[in-house]
């Protein structure tokens, strides 16, 4: 008996044991289990999606600098602000991020977000629309039919009316006038029936009125259900993917702050446009120059600052490098003739041949209202080491539809000189001609531009600072007041044949005439014959005080003219040619 009391006792005492080992055990567990959710608790990070709004876009000459900027909240520890609003034709390796507030920026980076639809709702929302236009097509038939009828029956009535009308008795065709009483009868008949029939086509008229407009509605009705079906169709599709910009910032405490980034787009640009714009009441050339900007970068720009810089991102920046040149025999080849026929050659001279003329000119002080500020007044020139940009402190709106914006970035005033030229030889009129100076200062680049006179526009020319000087000419008109005449003087003219060549002298005398009470600088142009033809000789040239480029046969005389002043420039030459050949003179 007592041996088993003993073995009763010592089962119990294991058991306690067991017991509280399991005890102890569990309670280890659950501190571990606690400690493990708080250690995930600390280490979750804060995750929040936000809109940017576009403020600002620089416009280069091929793409756009976009930046936006946002508010944040962050919380201790890891934080991600998931970004959208972006424009879909980003460049995603020119994202720059800032922040302030007390955040490290650990990284950023672009994706793309593929949204999802409830299919179960959207079919539901389907099958209601399409019952309810199946029933809608059916009103509308019904009620195509109920206009059919009506239109039969006013058709109906309207010949019966057409019979009454047209009646022999009626028209006074037949021997109503034999009898009173069969007068009387049928003048009552007539006037019966028409009132009914008249009453009749009046109530179908306003039946068919009121068919018409519930017929109109239905068809209304039935257009905004077709296009919410075509619509929720769309929204059932997958739809296009949503650009992202994720930014992941670390803080110690709970913070707020500011996100500000930018990124490049290619779908935007300009293209420059140039007004030359000459007040012959002051005398002075102004410039405006024009950015045609647009854009299609799926974001409208509202109400954003706009820069316009003469940069071009997408353009090579690697300076070449020379690799050796390593010369040898060449083998033997057919020679090819190449030809280019694109290029041509000018000889630049000073004289605007080119310049677009008008027919007149005046000066004259005049009373001018002030005019109204022009959007230059709010740009800023801000001279980069290889481009210019031009910041405009105005709000401006631009829909991504990829329609031209006439921006106006600059309004100068330009340095101009007025002189006088004259070429008699083909015209015997003395042209004013503005010579605009300090071109290459104003950062353009090639482009066409207007040319306004007194603001009628006369004409267009072409600006491109690549290939000219820093003077462009503009002709202004002929001016009535200064006479110039070119004459041959045919005293000193001879021509004789000695041996085998003919000797032919050629003087020409030109004479010019201010007529105005102001003092005038005028340049007179002329030229002698030149050739490449050995055979053919010029010699003994007198040009006076003109100025002779050989090379082109160009004479030049600059002359000041005093009021009422009168002078004369004569030049001659001698031609020396085969006497049995004939030359273009």
């Amino acid at each position: 008996m007592n041996r088993l009391n003993a073995k009763v006792y010592t089962i119990k005492k294991n058991m306690n044991k067991l017991l509280l080992t399991t005890l102890m055990l569990a309670l280890v567990n659950l501190t571990y289990s606690h400690d493990s959710k708080k250690t995930a608790s600390d280490t979750q990070k804060n995750t929040a999606t936000e809109k940017a709004k576009l403020n600002e876009a620089t416009v280069y000459t091929s793409g756009a600098q976009l930046r936006s900027n946002l508010s944040y909240n962050a919380i201790k520890g890891l934080n991600e602000i998931i970004i959208e609003g972006i424009s879909p034709s980003i460049d995603p390796q020119t994202i720059q991020v800032s922040a302030t507030g007390n955040v490290i920026i650990l990284d950023s980076k672009y994706s793309l977000f593929y949204p999802t639809k409830s299919i179960q709702k959207n079919n539901i929302e389907t099958t209601k629309l399409k019952r309810g236009i199946k029933l809608l097509n059916d009103s509308i038939e019904t009620k195509g039919y109920e206009l059919r009828r009506i239109n039969e029956s006013i058709s109906v009535y309207n010949n019966a009316k057409n019979i009454l009308q047209n009646n022999g008795l009626v028209n006074n065709q037949g021997k109503v006038n034999d009898s009173i009483d069969l007068l009387k009868e049928i003048i009552e008949f007539y006037a019966e029936k028409m009132n009914k029939i008249n009453q009749k086509v009046l109530d179908l008229s306003k039946q068919k009125n009121k068919a018409n407009k519930g017929l109109s509605q239905m068809k209304k009705r039935l257009g905004r259900l077709n296009e919410k079906l075509k619509k929720l169709g769309q929204s059932g599709r997958q739809q296009d993917p949503i650009p992202r910009i994720t930014i992941s910032l670390i803080s110690e405490s709970t913070t707020n702050g500011e996100i500000t980034f930018s990124y490049l787009s290619k779908n935007a640009g300009w293209t420059p446009l140039y007004d030359i714009r000459s007040k012959s009441a002051e005398g002075k050339i102004f410039m405006n120059y024009k950015a045609q900007v647009h854009q299609t970068t799926g974001l409208d720009w509202k109400n954003i600052k706009l820069n316009i810089s003469t940069n071009n991102p997408y353009a090579n920046k690697t300076k070449p490098e020379l690799n050796p040149w390593y010369i040898s025999y060449m083998s033997y080849r057919k020679e090819l003739n190449v030809r280019n026929d694109n290029k041509q050659l000018y000889e630049m001279t000073n004289v605007p041949s080119r310049a677009i003329t008008n027919m007149g000119y005046s000066y004259k002080s005049e009373n001018v209202e002030d005019e109204a500020i022009n959007a230059n007044e709010f740009t800023t020139l801000t001279q980069q080491l290889t481009a210019a940009e031009f910041k405009i402190d105005l709000p401006y709106n631009i829909i991504s539809n990829g329609e031209k914006h006439m921006v106006l970035v600059q309004k100068s005033e330009l340095e101009t000189n007025f002189k006088y030229y004259a070429v008699p030889k083909i015209d015997a009129s003395v042209y004013l001609v503005a010579e605009m100076l300090k071109i290459d200062e104003l950062q353009l680049i090639p482009s066409k531009a207007n040319i306004f006179f007194d603001g009628s526009y006369i004409g267009e020319t072409f600006i491109d600072p690549t290939s000219m000087n820093d003077t462009l000419y503009l002709s202004l008109g002929k001016d009535p007041n200064i006479a110039i005449t070119r004459k041959l003087i045919s005293s000193k003219c001879k021509e004789k044949t000695i041996g085998d060549k003919i000797e032919k002298h050629l003087a020409y005398s030109i004479e010019i005439k201010n007529m105005k009470s102001s003092e005038v600088e005028v340049v007179i142009q002329d030229q002698i014959p030149i050739t490449t033809n050995t055979d053919i000789m010029i010699d003994k040239i007198n040009v006076g005080k003109g100025k002779l480029k050989a090379r082109t046969g160009l004479i030049q005389w600059k002359t000041v003219l005093k009021p009422k002043d009168q002078k004369t420039y004569d030049f001659d030459y001698r031609i020396k040619f085969d006497k049995d050949k004939q030359i273009n003179i």
